[in-house]
């Protein structure tokens, strides 16, 4: 009889949570890394046939790293990192993340910065992942002017709004949909803020 023990998780509170389930093992990981970790996904095995999980994050790094083990022979023992906020006033996310199989290492992926995390299954595999993801973009626009020289900079978020679906679409239950709901009513107040700031009410 297998007995699935869940750990973690490490990093911060943004985006949504996802859970890609538990199976017989993993058979392949796709990252997308630059700053910090972007993107995860993951092929598992169930039974003898591949299962493709769907893929968390954005594709906002700038490299990408195909992490294949040989399963059923290979397989996934530990996973260590680090996690912090890269930037100042900006959310703690995964900044590194290195997979260990009872034969080999894959990384370190990302930048070793930050309080460091492990997990090792001794005796045993990881079968499944689960976590928090979203994305965020900042663009930053630098201009000159003309006459005086004088320099200025602005700065666009654009946030993926994760949890801010409408309720009767998702099906969403218990943990989510609370999530969901609290997330809707924060984009709500914003919303209400950001009305009476053009209106220039003061309260």
């Amino acid at each position: 009889m297998s007995i699935v023990v869940g750990v973690g998780p490490w990093g911060g509170n943004g985006g949504s949570y996802w859970d890609d389930g538990n199976y017989s093992g993993v058979r392949e990981i796709s990252l997308i890394y630059g700053l910090c970790i972007d993107s995860i996904r993951v092929v598992y095995d169930e039974n003898g046939k591949p299962v493709l999980a769907n893929k968390h994050g954005c594709t906002g790094g700038s490299r990408m790293a195909e992490i294949k083990l040989q399963y059923p022979e290979e397989f996934l023992t530990s996973v260590s990192g680090h996690y912090c906020s890269p930037f100042p006033f900006f959310n703690t996310v995964i900044r590194s993340i290195t997979f260990k199989s009872n034969w080999r290492t894959f990384g370190p992926y990302g930048v070793e910065e930050g309080t460091p995390f492990s997990i090792s299954a001794d005796g045993a595999q990881i079968v499944g992942f689960k976590g928090r993801s979203g994305c965020l973009l900042c663009i930053m626009v630098g201009s000159q002017n003309l006459t005086n020289g004088e320099c200025t900079e602005s700065k666009l978020w654009l946030v993926d709004l994760a949890g801010s679906e409408r309720l009767a679409k998702t099906d969403s239950q218990g943990n989510r949909l609370k999530e969901a709901q609290n997330i809707n009513r924060s984009l709500s107040a914003l919303g209400d803020v950001n009305c009476d700031l053009g209106l220039g009410i003061e309260k």
